[in-house]
């Protein structure tokens, strides 16, 4: 009998294909929704982690600022000179450090020949390539005895190799810093845009001691960037600098830092409870539809216990029970919300891979939220579909005869 419902079932839905076509219409776009918020949700959350991680793992980033200044309001971070050399060196020290890079940076203009760029100048040291995960792509990064002798060397990032120099290897070429010639020793491999949307290639790079002391003039730093050893010690390590800084800037016990030391894996950790609370939102936000679509299966099904009810009339008198009656229009119910359901899998799917091609976002297709929708789905249609199939099985077979 169940096989035989099931039957019966499809064949309604072939008989009336338009009405049943706007009928699953609601779960259609319902599941469709969901699939594709979900997509673009986890693709987001994706784009963000993979970003941070693209920063260094492991990585504790310390900056001048974040004082508080009168009236309550914080410099903002990397402002201010509260950090120097000699912090960077006393840093250096302390148990459970991998790699430290101190750096100052500007806004330069770089010259070749008659092309020119503003770009992000940074002096750091050798280290920098290992903490920030960048690698070199042709040529070579500056070495600790450049840095020492305060070497006129820059290696260039791959948006102002292409601007200077186009499809030409920039690899031994002279440029020049706002007024000061720099031997080009190396180009990065391009790292592309960050989840801000900032273009990581767009810098270049010079040895810390010929940054501070040939360009900008300055003996402090911007900001220090550290790689603990052990993911473990972060939350250790990010306690031992602060109390090391605040003994060395001879703060009082209760007056502010005058600095800050940003842990990048709690702001991953951070982003991500962000992204997937976004994720969560889109996607219920989208189920909304799965709602209007169930309640459009109960109206179709009352209808059609309406037009059937002399069918029922028969089918009672020739020894229908009210269980097989109850099944009939139950499974008749179900049928309607999984064909809507595969169907809107299907649009879902194709919609998240239109998305990520025109729109050229990140989606990632989740089986998890695929099956959830599904089963939703299946769900529904058994709950809306249940007290149509349950009036149909309360009618009286003598009157369901009569009824015209």
């Amino acid at each position: 009998m169940f096989w035989e419902s099931i039957v019966i079932a499809f064949e309604g839905l072939k008989a009336n294909k338009l009405r049943s076509m706007l009928t699953m219409l609601g779960i259609i776009i319902g599941v469709g929704a969901v699939i594709a918020m979900v997509s673009i949700g986890l693709g987001m959350q994706k784009k963000v982690q993979s970003s941070i991680a693209s920063l260094g793992s492991n990585l504790l980033i310390v900056s001048p600022g974040s004082m508080a200044a009168p009236g309550g309001v914080r410099s903002a971070a990397g402002s201010n000179i509260t950090l120097s050399n000699q912090d960077a060196k006393a840093i250096s020290k302390l148990s459970g450090i991998k790699y430290l890079a101190p750096s100052v940076s500007t806004q330069s203009q770089l010259i070749y020949s008659h092309k020119n760029c503003k770009t992000s100048v940074q002096g750091t040291t050798p280290e920098f390539l290992d903490i920030r995960n960048y690698k070199i792509a042709s040529g070579s990064f500056f070495t600790t005895s450049q840095e020492n002798a305060r070497s006129r060397v820059v290696v260039l990032g791959q948006t102002v190799a292409a601007n200077l120099f186009g499809a030409a290897s920039p690899v031994g070429q002279i440029i020049r810093i706002d007024a000061a010639p720099f031997r080009v020793i190396g180009v990065l491999e391009s790292k592309g845009q960050s989840s801000m949307g900032q273009d990581q290639d767009d810098l270049a790079l010079v040895p810390l001691s010929t940054a501070q002391e040939r360009l900008m003039g300055q003996t402090h730093l911007n900001s220090i960037t550290i790689q603990v050893e052990n993911e473990q010690d972060i939350d250790s390590v990010q306690s031992q600098i602060t109390t090391l800084l605040r003994s060395r800037h001879h703060l009082a016990a209760k007056a502010e830092d005058d600095f800050s030391v940003r842990n990048l894996t709690a702001l991953m950790s951070t982003m991500s409870e962000t992204t997937g609370n976004i994720t969560a939102f889109l996607g219920a936000v989208a189920a909304i539809s799965l709602l209007v679509g169930g309640i459009g299966i109960m109206n179709i099904m009352l209808v059609s216990v309406t037009e059937r009810t002399r069918e029922i009339g028969i089918r009672k008198a020739l020894g229908a029970t009210y269980r097989d009656i109850l099944t009939q229009f139950l499974v008749e119910a179900v049928a309607i919300s999984v064909t809507g359901g595969i169907l809107g899998i299907i649009l879902g799917i194709g919609a998240s891979s239109i998305i990520s091609f025109v729109a050229k976002w990140d989606t990632v297709i989740s089986m998890p939220a695929i099956i959830g929708a599904f089963g939703v789905t299946v769900l529904i249609g058994m709950f809306f579909g249940i007290y149509p199939a349950r009036k149909a099985a309360l009618l009286d077979p003598i009157e369901a005869l009569r009824y015209e």
